[in-house]
């Protein structure tokens, strides 16, 4: 990658990383700062929900998967979690189909949640977190076979680089029928974010200079906008990195106008259920077996 200027942000020098403590084993790191917007993304905050009948509506399996590639000796055993081999994933895609599962979209999750809308028989979500391009080349031809669509959080930062999916292929999931979601800019907690942050960027002299910026702005509003730049659709939905939020942080999420905001395993915010919705990682060491009892018996 071309050297060039670098920021550290309030939160440091970060690399590109995903839900929870997946390395980036392979990938670039580094990248220029995004620019401070001069205003956010206009967004229409959702209407009142009934808050106890979503949580008393019975949960729907979504399923969270990061890398789908076979392992190389130089991924460390934690890394290995978040790596789907490639026939370890298509034999869980047949699974699933031979099951009888149906893939759902977040749309027909939230018109179900929110108002009792029918979902099919054995319903189930297909999610993808951080852009990675075998998302693109062995996951979503796989799912193909079967009928499957996904949903797919894109952190922007990654869009173009090596190992990650290009604008191209983003518009090319969302025009097959998929879904695009928000997965911030660069991958940084939203419990840690701050309207008030400060960005140092060193010159070529080694003189640094600072200025205001808003994280919401930097890590949300912008990232959304790209991303709807990109597909030509609206960006109702989000994916927290690491899978970790807080609840302070919840209103904010929630008035950024998502309809439904992803989290990993942790128990559901009964007063925010739809920013806390839970999902579940296949594992890179799961059998077809384990995978099937896990996804009947999470949710």
């Amino acid at each position: 990658m071309l050297k060039q200027f670098f920021a550290v942000s309030l939160f440091g020098i970060v690399g590109i990383i995903s839900c929870q403590s997946k390395p980036s084993s392979d990938k670039s790191t580094t990248d220029k700062p995004a620019a401070v917007s001069e205003s956010p993304v206009a967004r229409i905050a959702n209407p009142p929900i009934n808050k106890a009948a979503i949580m008393a509506r019975k949960q729907v399996p979504v399923v969270c998967y990061h890398q789908i590639r076979d392992w190389k000796a130089t991924d460390s055993k934690g890394a290995k979690d978040y790596i789907v081999q490639i026939a370890a994933f298509k034999e869980h895609m047949k699974m699933l189909a031979d099951s009888g599962y149906h893939t759902i979209l977040p749309d027909q999750l939230y018109n179900y949640l929110t108002t009792g809308a029918p979902l099919p028989k054995k319903p189930i979500m297909l999610t993808f977190d951080d852009t990675d391009i075998d998302q693109f080349t062995i996951a979503a031809p796989e799912m193909k076979k079967y009928g499957f669509k996904g949903v797919f959080f894109v952190m922007t930062v990654s869009i173009g680089r090596p190992h990650y999916m290009t604008a191209e292929m983003v518009k090319k999931l969302s025009d097959d029928g998929n879904v695009i979601g928000s997965h911030t800019w660069d991958h940084h907690r939203v419990d840690k974010f701050s309207h008030n942050s400060t960005l140092k960027i060193i010159g070529k002299n080694g003189k640094i200079t600072e200025r205001p910026v808003d994280d919401w702005v930097t890590q949300i509003d912008k990232p959304t906008k790209k991303l709807e730049e990109i597909t030509g659709k609206k960006i109702d939905y989000f994916a927290y990195p690491f899978g970790i939020w807080k609840k302070p942080v919840l209103p904010e999420i929630q008035n950024k106008g998502f309809k439904i905001a992803f989290q990993l395993a942790d128990k559901r915010d009964p007063d925010y259920p739809l920013m806390t919705v839970r999902r579940i990682l296949d594992s890179g060491y799961w059998s077809t077996k384990t995978f099937g009892n896990s996804v009947r018996n999470s949710f």
